[in-house]
């Protein structure tokens, strides 16, 4: 027996298809929209519609943008010969939060995972070659610590290495507040091999 008419439960199995809600999240989710004013209900529709429309990879690093050039790539205080290589947007919006990194990013939108089919062609590996043959002095590689990530900066680092472009890999390791006791093997290891000098 259905507890909700075919609109509720239309609308609650698409807003559970979503990435990271679930079946209840999807529910409350349903029932506040409905009951939001029409006003604001058309805003968000309308919101969605036009990032759908407009939205697009930056010309130059592939993260999204509604402009051909993103305001990174865009601002020429930046340092354009060093590219930060991440896994997706988000990846970037984490470093961007610092406010310590300088350079440029490119975007990869995925990692090399030969389990789920993924090969060097269905990610942005080639228009980051592209970008390789301009003036760029290093190439830091951030994609995840996970084994897809590690394929992936391995896969990179022997692409460019060739070039005469210095490859690095961010460190990774212990977090803060971690307690070494709870710590994996590897991070432990990556940590004790990413030390620097105090």
């Amino acid at each position: 027996m259905e507890l909700y008419s075919g609109h509720i439960n239309k609308l609650i199995e698409e807003l559970a298809a979503l990435p990271g809600i679930g079946g209840k999240s999807a529910q409350r989710l349903a029932f506040y929209l409905i009951n939001m004013p029409q006003d604001k209900v058309n805003r968000l529709a309308s919101s969605i519609l036009e990032a759908k429309a407009n939205v697009r990879y930056c010309r130059e690093c592939y993260t999204l943008t509604d402009q051909e050039i993103c305001p990174v790539c865009a601002n020429q205080n930046r340092n354009h010969r060093l590219i930060m290589v991440v896994e997706n947007t988000r990846d970037m919006a984490a470093y961007e939060k610092t406010g310590k990194y300088e350079g440029v990013y490119h975007v990869l939108h995925g990692a090399i995972s030969p389990m789920l089919g993924i090969g060097p062609g269905d990610i942005k590996l080639k228009e980051l070659v592209n970008r390789l043959e301009g003036d760029v002095e290093e190439v830091i590689i951030a994609t995840n610590s996970s084994l897809e990530g590690e394929t992936t900066a391995m896969y990179i680092s022997k692409l460019i290495k060739p070039v005469g472009i210095k490859v690095t890999r961010i460190a990774s390791g212990v977090p803060v507040g971690g307690d070494l006791e709870y710590i994996d093997e590897v991070t432990l290891l990556r940590a004790l091999e990413g030390r620097v000098e105090l």
